[in-house]
């Protein structure tokens, strides 16, 4: 990869590992969906705003059915999911809970693309597992109901994204990709927006849920996806994946530099076991072994 391509992999990874950080400080006063709704529907204005003065025509209508599926899946859903999940989950356990995303992918694509699914893969989602458990069992998070539902929620999550995913990948081969997030993004705000209605803020916004709910739109959003579809274009899809090894790190960075969040040495170790399963499933790692001269 280049300098270029480097820099704004890292600079996807802060953004992305910064999402749920924004996410923890204005859900509660704003509400899962409403936020959800918000983060969506301002974000496809902007792409919409920014075709439109680039003239460039979104191919979007035609396709109009398949882009609310991939809306609910790719978007809707999980982005909920991960709101509800963090009105008891911190931030950077979040991060490290959504970063085994690539694990669930490899399995709906084995059923979706009919891609193999190798022992490494076997073994790293067996790892990813281990990982999650004890990244869970370790946290200082109180291990009771409300802290089991907001783990199935994020995993729920991370299977959404994987389904969104294979999705796209086969049914908007040849899309360009401003169509892609738009149509995607715009497809999730009209799902979400009836569901808005009903979580209307009760608390006051504060300037600093303001500036968290813009961070969400502008910086982690609307910026970072083309960031994202930058390194796909430039880099290919594996290198722009290795992503998801650098969004927890950052959303533990974040967690501790800017909400406090406690760290512990559970969480540490489980985000080394997941980010190792990861690296196992998207073929990272891919260990060799040579047998013995004779």
């Amino acid at each position: 990869m280049s300098f270029k391509q480097l820099a704004a992999l890292f600079a996807l990874g802060a953004l992305w590992g910064a999402s749920y950080i924004f996410i923890r400080v204005a859900v509660e006063p704003i509400g899962p969906i409403m936020l959800m709704f918000l983060r969506v529907a301002l974000t496809a204005a902007i792409l919409l705003a920014y075709a439109r003065w680039r003239r460039k025509a979104l191919n979007i209508r035609a396709r109009w059915r398949k882009f609310l599926i991939l809306g609910f899946f790719g978007s809707a859903l999980p982005f909920t999911l991960i709101a509800w999940a963090e009105l008891t989950v911190t931030g950077s356990m979040a991060a490290i809970l959504m970063s085994t995303t690539p694990l669930f992918t490899a399995f709906v694509a084995a059923v979706g693309l009919g891609e193999p699914l190798t022992p490494y893969k076997l073994i790293g989602a067996l790892l990813g597992i281990i990982g999650v458990t004890i990244t869970v069992g370790g946290s200082p998070l109180a291990l009771n109901l409300d802290a089991v539902a907001a783990t199935m929620a994020l995993l729920a999550a991370t299977l959404s994204y994987a389904i969104g995913g294979v999705f796209a990948k086969r049914f908007f081969r040849g899309l360009d990709n401003l169509s892609m997030s738009t149509g995607q993004l715009l497809s999730a705000a009209l799902i979400l927006a009836p569901f808005s209605a009903l979580d209307l803020p009760v608390h006051e916004v504060s300037a600093a849920v303001a500036l968290a709910t813009l961070g969400l739109v502008l910086l982690c959003t609307a910026f970072a996806y083309q960031l994202y579809y930058y390194l796909i274009i430039s880099a290919g899809p594996l290198h722009a994946l290795t992503v998801t090894l650098l969004i927890p790190v950052f959303g533990l960075a974040w967690g501790a530099l800017l909400l406090d969040e406690s760290i512990s040495p559970g969480m540490i170790a489980g985000l080394v076991i997941v980010l190792f399963s990861i690296g196992l499933v998207t073929g990272m790692i891919s260990p060799r072994y040579r047998g013995s001269a004779k």
